[in-house]
């Protein structure tokens, strides 16, 4: 039987990763540092996936599965030397523990089976994620090695989103996790060294760059521009779908969505059509209003720092259509809005960053928080810096 060996056992690796590779045909052995998790896998074999939508739930039940604690150094890199395709949905911070026990795993691979490749699909939200890995790998394997030769690192655009799951669901079935059904994983194609699996959802594309800034600038930005416009509107609105029940909110959502489309179609001519991405804009303002994803508007638009930097999803497609003399007023527009954004938590609390960020912005003004915090350049985004500046004196 083939086998995936999935380093992290959270809600995508276990909704998502495991899940898919599990119904078609697939061993999954999950390694993580949960022992409960760990624990229960290794006595009941399956968990449930619960598929949340506006509809009835459905339960999918994924079978052949076992894990592995991340400390038994031994165990997990045994399990990469026979493994047919290695995934990493750990997150960013996670990936310090995981990259060794790639290496070693390689290592042993290499000296136990000779020269068969590996791919590794790395199931995280972070751009770049191959060349970083590679760097890290290379540090630990030498030079020596054949990475390049050996290791198809693969990297993905996630857009599968997980439903919130209360503390009482989590006590009921330390194992269930909650799902919304969209099911694709977009990977790219260019990377395997070895035939890509046949698993039923994966999405190989030519061009996975532009495929990881399709998910940045209309999914993320999406999500911002419901959530800090909605706030605008409704600030005692607290679910992402409520804010979107406004036609004002729902309608500037979407055009703005549209102008960040006509961006990303710029960057990548070929790539994209209109009417398709018409389309992802439609299903995915659906899917935001999903009231089984309990999704608030304090989770999406909280953390300013990283989502109105300058390499995030608003100001980043914003750049990209300045310098490509695109339309970006309703980008703009979206920015100022963040600027702007309170929203709290169901204790009434701000996210930590977010009060400094509101604190050195009333007190040091907006061109210091666009300097110092939003990473532009007063020189040469000026341009840039004054469309806000305009934009946020409205």
């Amino acid at each position: 039987m083939e086998k995936l060996v999935l380093f992290g056992a959270g809600k995508i690796g276990r909704s998502f990763i495991g899940q898919l590779f599990s119904q078609s045909g697939f061993e999954v052995v999950f390694i993580d540092v949960f022992e409960p998790v760990i624990t229960a896998l290794n006595r009941r074999k399956e968990y449930k996936v619960i598929i949340k939508s506006n509809r009835e739930d459905e339960t999918i039940l994924v079978k052949n599965v076992r894990g592995i604690l991340s400390s038994d150094i031994v165990s997990v890199t045994n399990e990469i030397i026979d493994c047919t395709i290695v995934a990493i949905s750990v997150g960013q911070a996670g990936m310090k523990d995981v990259i060794p026990l790639l290496a070693q795993g390689l290592l042993k691979r290499q000296k136990i089976r000779g020269n068969i490749p590996l791919d590794i699909i790395i199931a995280e939200n972070m751009r770049n994620a191959d060349a970083f890995i590679r760097n890290e790998l290379f540090s630990l394997v030498g030079p020596d090695y054949p990475l390049d030769e050996l290791v198809g690192l693969v990297e993905t655009s996630i857009g599968k989103m997980v439903p919130i799951m209360t503390r009482e669901d989590q006590e009921k079935d330390i194992l269930q996790v909650f799902a919304e059904p969209y099911n694709t994983l977009i990977l790219d194609k260019k990377a395997f060294k070895n035939p890509i699996p046949d698993v039923q959802g994966l999405a190989p594309k030519e061009n996975i760059k532009a495929w990881v800034d399709r998910k940045s600038y209309i999914h993320n930005f999406g999500h911002a521009a419901a959530a800090y416009y909605g706030y605008q509107t409704n600030p005692s609105a607290k679910y992402l779908y409520e804010a979107l029940a406004f036609p004002e909110v729902a309608a500037f959502t979407k055009l703005a969505m549209q102008q960040s489309a006509f961006i990303l179609m710029k960057k990548y001519p070929g790539e994209f059509t209109k009417n398709a991405l018409d389309e992802h804009i439609t299903d995915l303002i659906q899917r935001f209003q999903n009231k089984a994803l309990g999704d608030t508007i304090y989770r999406v638009g909280c953390d300013l720092t990283r989502k109105l930097h300058r390499n995030d999803r608003i100001l980043s497609p914003a750049i990209d259509g300045y310098f490509m003399q695109c339309p970006v007023d309703l980008i703009l527009k979206t920015f100022s809005y963040g600027l702007l954004f309170k929203g709290t938590d169901d204790m009434g609390n701000l996210f930590p960053g977010d009060q400094e960020f509101a604190e050195d912005f009333k007190n040091k003004g907006l061109i210091h928080v666009l300097t110092n915090l939003c990473g532009l350049d007063a020189d040469n985004d000026r341009e840039i810096v004054h469309q806000i500046n305009d934009y946020s004196c409205q």
